[in-house]
């Protein structure tokens, strides 16, 4: 079972065990009167377009090794969302595409390495009118496929809120 970060035995400022949590993500050190709060990280991830088809990555890593996933990740420090989206789309398929539409967004969790992060997953849209040519990071992606709308079974996707944005996005198609 993974560990959730919103647990501290210690306070990180000065050692004491007299640290609450408050709501999960709020701790508060009794003895020095430090406040923590863990929020949830933004993710964000791409259904990419083109005629029919909706391009999917397969994970090269835990969680979810080998299942279906959206290509993107986690936002960093100082840049925004779709700034985020093109710069993970760039390292790892060597895809430039900035014409990102927001479409969804869900709260999910992401155990890793025996840890429990919350994360709110943003989704955006792009519709291309041609195939970009990809070069898969083997290190983040084991690969990539282009999938048919029609012929897509949202099981096969690793994280529950994509499962939700991919079915709402296939019903907003129809």
């Amino acid at each position: 079972m993974p560990t959730n970060l919103s647990s501290f035995k210690f306070c990180p400022n000065c050692k004491s065990e007299n640290i609450s949590s408050q709501n999960g993500h709020k701790h508060l050190c009794a003895e020095c009167q430090f406040e923590y709060f863990h929020n949830t990280a933004a993710a964000v991830a791409a259904i990419i377009c083109c005629d029919d088809e909706i391009l999917l990555t397969v994970r090269a890593k835990d969680p979810e090794k080998g299942q279906l996933d959206l290509p993107g990740g986690f936002v960093d420090h100082n840049e925004s969302l779709e700034q985020a989206l093109s710069r993970e789309l760039k390292e790892e398929l060597a895809a430039d595409i900035v014409n990102w539409q927001y479409f969804y967004s869900g709260a999910n969790t992401y155990h890793y390495k025996d840890l429990l992060y919350h994360t709110c997953d943003v989704v955006f849209v792009s519709y291309l009118t041609e195939k970009p040519k990809l070069n898969a990071d083997v290190a983040e992606i084991a690969g990539y496929q282009w999938i048919k709308i029609s012929e897509f079974d949202t099981s096969r996707i690793a994280f529950a809120s994509l499962r939700k944005a991919i079915d709402q996005f296939i019903k907003s198609q129809a």
